[in-house]
């Protein structure tokens, strides 16, 4: 019998059905869904949750341009990251385009996590993945273009002097902007109320700062999570 908690149970159902899991991962709990009606049933709960995504957008045909063009910023990119070169990721302006046409039903999927029958839909949703293996680790939802939701999606671990910085930066700003610090596996909402209103195609990020964040206003650190803004309605 596995031994695991009703949430880490939870956590596994909506892993399999967002298709997170590895083939060998993936295969385990098919093998463990006819013996284990709490697992099914965490299956169908989320299997049913995620319907709501057809309400959101109907299907659009990829040009055929795109995923060309995807495959060279990726080729011109991974010879240029390295620990320090955060602010580089602002202006890889060509790819972010790519990745949020191309990924933008993965970002639809995994926003619905947030939805309920009693929650507003969102009118814009973000992904933030991990640049180095597009592992998603925040979603953010914003039912206006003024206040933004900041969900974690698991917990990440952070060394005691260092601290998480969120930001975000539009097209046409000079540089990104602070938004404060996370905390590791901590919902927060975040007003905009001192920036221009949230756009579709908006960058933000986490970065991996000190613990008092940023000693220079601008991204310094490594980049932990990245993602574009969608507009779903």
């Amino acid at each position: 019998m596995t031994l695991e908690s009703a949430q880490e149970r939870d956590e596994l159902a909506s892993e399999y059905v967002l298709g997170t899991l590895s083939p060998d991962e993936r295969a385990a709990v098919q093998r463990r869904l006819s013996s284990e009606p709490e697992l099914r049933a965490d299956v169908d709960a989320w299997e049913r949750r995620l319907l709501d995504l057809t309400d959101f957008a109907g299907s659009h045909q990829p040009s055929a341009h795109l995923w060309p063009r995807i495959e060279r910023s990726v080729e011109r990119l991974t010879p240029t990251v390295t620990a320090r070169a955060a602010t580089s990721w602002w202006n890889l302006l060509p790819l972010w385009r790519g990745l949020s046409a191309a990924g933008l039903a993965a970002t639809l999927l995994l926003g619905s996590i947030l939805l309920t029958q009693t929650t507003p839909k969102p009118s814009y949703l973000v992904v933030l993945v991990a640049p180095q293996d597009k592992a998603p680790g925040w979603v953010i939802q914003a039912s206006n273009t003024r206040e933004i939701q900041l969900i974690p999606l698991g917990v990440v671990e952070v060394p005691a002097d260092k601290a998480l910085e969120f930001w975000t930066k539009a097209d046409g700003w000079q540089g990104p902007v602070s938004l404060g610090l996370v905390k590791p596996g901590q919902a927060l909402s975040i007003p905009l109320d001192k920036l221009p209103p949230l756009q579709p195609n908006q960058l933000f990020e986490l970065t991996l700062e000190g613990a008092n964040g940023s000693p220079i206003g601008k991204p310094t650190g490594p980049i932990q999570a990245i993602g574009r803004a969608v507009k779903v309605l």
